[in-house]
């Protein structure tokens, strides 16, 4: 591509229209004729590399002040032009699908996919850009980001376009937004889930923290936001996009009545402005009456039909790694979640406790070279709802397993809650399966759809849960 096409008069340059082969902010990737953005990080700044990048060939490099190199094009931000940029080399793939964000701290991952079965069963041909994978009409393409680098978002757009795709649905991270990783994009519907302690270590504190999340709302025409959460009444008050609210306390724009819960299912009745439709699925937990009243009121607000809207959201019979029932031919339960913060325990026990003819036993560790201060925050949310907890490792990375949990029971001194402390998480699963008693539903938390584990070095090993379950009950 010339370079005076892909910078679509957005930047001004004096350098003449050269070829470009590429584009990036990857400093392994120069070579010749690429465009290289200077993109400064918190740990990392391109600019140091722009003398080298045009002595390997590079056409030129996109830079926030003058370096006093040949071939530099200034600009104001260079994350924000390198975005731009992007969508331009891939001939802007953003503005030809219908794109549906969700933000927040919990639900996305639930949320996206019961949006994308609703769309894809009325009709729509949809891709998704999620935290367990990524989808092309169906076929799936594994991810171990939360969200995809600016690039390969603009890329994996591309081949949406391609393959047919109209819409596209994407869990939103904070770190998309801030980083502005996606680039251009606008979005038909935003939707904000809830805001609580995670990431801190990254954004500081919770302020910074809803500050990106909010940047979602600064380019979407309707926002469905969850105004139960203290942080969506907030949010909900502060934007000026068209928006509706979604509750199940007070009055909002979409809200269930009628609600009936059980250990392996849910229903209820949405009633909206303009639209009342029954709700049945085969998922449990009060938090997933709100993923699925947010679920719906996106699509109905996609004008997707009320009776397609319900039919399809009774077809789900869950996500992997959300509230999923590991089979173990036991007289107890086990469940593997995702829950990594203070709510998503919450959240989970909470919706379970109900069920549990015996005991609730919530196996848990924490991440790693992550926000230190959530850690005696888990466990206080835990020993609120717990019988028992089982503290052992998460994705230690470089950090001592042992050094994080003794941060976790750090919350645990004023409580009289029993728990055995095993450090080697293979161990810990292989005692709670052993220690099970008839009744108790067994909580694996931290996982969830996570087939790997994270060791010292960030050396990555195998581990599904689901395969070391299976294999225990064998052992034992």
């Amino acid at each position: 591509m010339r370079l005076h096409d892909l910078l679509e008069n957005k930047f001004r340059t004096s350098l003449p229209d050269i070829n470009i082969s590429g584009v990036t902010d990857n400093t392994k990737e120069i070579e010749k004729d690429i465009l290289f953005f200077c993109v400064k990080g918190k740990t990392f700044d391109g600019h140091d590399f722009a003398k080298e990048a045009i002595e390997k060939g590079a056409a030129a490099v996109v830079t926030e002040r003058d370096l006093g190199i040949k071939n530099q094009i200034i600009v104001d931000d260079t994350r924000k032009a390198y975005g731009e940029i992007c969508a331009s080399w891939y001939n802007h793939p953003e503005r030809k699908l219908k794109l549906i964000g969700v933000t927040g701290t919990n639900g996305k991952t639930t949320m996206t996919s019961l949006i994308k079965e609703v769309l894809t069963k009325s009709g729509h041909r949809v891709g998704l850009i999620g935290t367990i994978r990524n989808e092309i009409m169906g076929e799936v393409f594994e991810t171990d980001k939360t969200s995809p680098l600016t690039k390969d978002y603009m890329e994996l757009l591309s081949r949406m376009v391609k393959a047919g795709c109209d819409c596209a649905v994407m869990e939103v991270s904070s770190f998309a937004l801030e980083q502005q990783r996606i680039g251009p994009s606008h979005f038909r519907i935003g939707v904000f889930t809830n805001l609580t302690r995670d990431h801190l270590d990254y954004h500081g504190n919770m302020e910074e923290y809803y500050k990106a999340k909010k940047l979602l709302f600064s380019r979407c025409d309707t926002a469905i936001i969850n105004t139960d959460d203290e942080y969506g009444k907030r949010l909900y008050s502060e934007i000026t996009c068209d928006k509706r609210s979604c509750s199940l306390e007070e009055k909002a724009d979409y809200t269930a009545e009628n609600i009936e819960i059980s250990q392996d299912k849910l229903s209820y009745d949405l009633i909206g402005k303009e639209n009342n439709i029954s709700v049945s699925l085969g998922m449990t937990g009060k938090f997933n009456i709100m993923n699925s009243l947010q679920a719906a009121a996106a699509c109905l607000e996609m004008r997707i039909p009320e009776e397609k809207v319900s039919s399809a959201l009774s077809t789900v019979s869950g996500v992997k790694g959300r509230c999923e029932i590991i089979p173990t031919g036991k007289d107890y339960t086990v469940i593997c979640d995702y829950a990594h913060s203070p709510d998503g325990i919450k959240n989970i026990l909470s919706s379970l406790k109900p069920f549990a003819e015996n005991r609730l036993v919530c196996l848990f560790g924490c991440g790693g070279d992550r926000d230190k201060t959530k850690r005696p925050l888990m466990a206080k949310a835990a020993a609120e709802y717990a019988d028992k907890l089982i503290i052992t490792s998460d994705n230690p990375r470089n950090e001592e397993p042992s050094a994080i949990i003794e941060d976790i029971l750090e919350g645990l001194k004023d409580s009289s809650i029993p728990y055995d402390v095993v450090e080697n998480r293979r161990e810990a699963i292989k005692h709670a399966l052993v220690t099970g008693e008839k009744g108790d539903i067994i909580v694996l938390a931290g996982k969830g759809h996570e087939d790997y584990q994270i060791l010292k070095g960030y050396e990555k090993i195998h581990f599904d849960e689901r395969e070391i379950v299976a294999e225990i009950l064998k052992e034992i």
